[in-house]
């Protein structure tokens, strides 16, 4: 467990090789099928639910820093993280760190102002799917909106935006979905 989001510690947990495969047999555990990539989340319930769904899948999950909350084992026990220890989790600095430790994949960026859809953007296996800040999204340093890489879960007009974990895992599930990784 790390002692908290200042760490400098970014050594991933340990997991039992079994324990993804037990729960989910059609999933490989050794690559993750989607990496998530979390730009300075604030709120710690839903790093909590979206570290969930990365469990379930068995994808990657990257906490750039500098985070909203602590994740020592109090604060994760408080939010309700009971299956940390199984979270494949890197905590990083920046997301450069990120895309330096994964340059043959691509990178999505999820924005409410994006002009593609999820649904036209073919995802593939092991790519990133990177998410802002609950209050601001991706900054502009990071979001090009008219990369045809930045990309939006369609709502209606009367919804502002997505709650964080659930824009997550629609689109996970939608990385698999497209590759009949769901069964």
């Amino acid at each position: 467990m790390m002692d908290n989001e200042k760490s400098s510690d970014t050594s991933e947990p340990d997991v039992p090789s079994d324990s993804l495969a037990d729960v989910a047999p059609c999933l490989q555990v050794d690559e993750p099928p989607v990496h998530v990539v979390l730009y300075q989340p604030e709120i710690p319930q839903n790093t909590g639910n979206i570290g969930r769904t990365c469990v379930a899948v068995g994808a990657k999950l990257w906490l750039v820093r500098p985070l909203g909350f602590k994740i020592d084992e109090h604060s994760v026990r408080r939010a309700g993280v009971d299956y940390w220890h199984m979270l494949n989790l890197q905590l990083v600095d920046s997301i450069g760190e990120v895309q330096q430790a994964l340059p043959q994949r691509k990178f999505w960026y999820f924005s409410r102002f994006a002009r593609r859809s999820l649904w036209e953007a073919e995802i593939d296996l092991g790519d990133a799917i990177v998410f802002g800040r609950e209050s601001a999204g991706l900054p502009e340093e990071i979001l090009d909106l008219d990369s045809p890489q930045a990309i939006r879960i369609p709502t209606t007009e009367q919804v502002r935006s997505l709650n964080l974990s659930n824009t997550a895992a629609i689109a996970v599930y939608e990385v698999l979905r497209q590759h009949g990784r769901l069964g």
